[in-house]
């Protein structure tokens, strides 16, 4: 790709627990976000990505795949939850409330 005005840089960011990677390309603003994290060679660092079904995001909102870049956006590749959030935060309560550190009645800590 030539380097002309209509090209620039975005980040592709990848993070685990204890490591991140970022990547830079140049894309022009025809290049779609899946394009992108292709491009950048992530897959190869981390195979477990799967472009098909990964979420992606731009400064912590979600994007689509198929969105095109603009210049000053980064791609944030998240990693699939383990557990929903809400499953979690509701075993939490419960187990707070038979702990006896809540209030079986209000749910306020004791």
């Amino acid at each position: 790709m030539n380097h002309n005005q209509d090209s620039f840089s975005v980040d592709i960011i990848y993070a685990l627990p204890d490591r991140a990677k970022v990547i830079s390309v140049m894309v022009d603003s025809h290049t779609q976000v899946a394009d992108a994290v292709l491009q950048s060679g992530m897959i190869d660092f981390f195979p477990e990505i799967d472009i098909d079904t990964v979420k992606l995001g731009s400064f912590s909102r979600l994007i689509k795949a198929s969105d095109r870049l603009e210049p000053g956006m980064r791609v944030e590749i998240y990693r699939p939850l383990i557990a929903d959030p809400k499953d979690v935060r509701r075993r939490r309560a419960e187990q707070a409330k038979e702990d006896g550190r809540l209030n079986k009645v209000t749910g306020a800590k004791l």
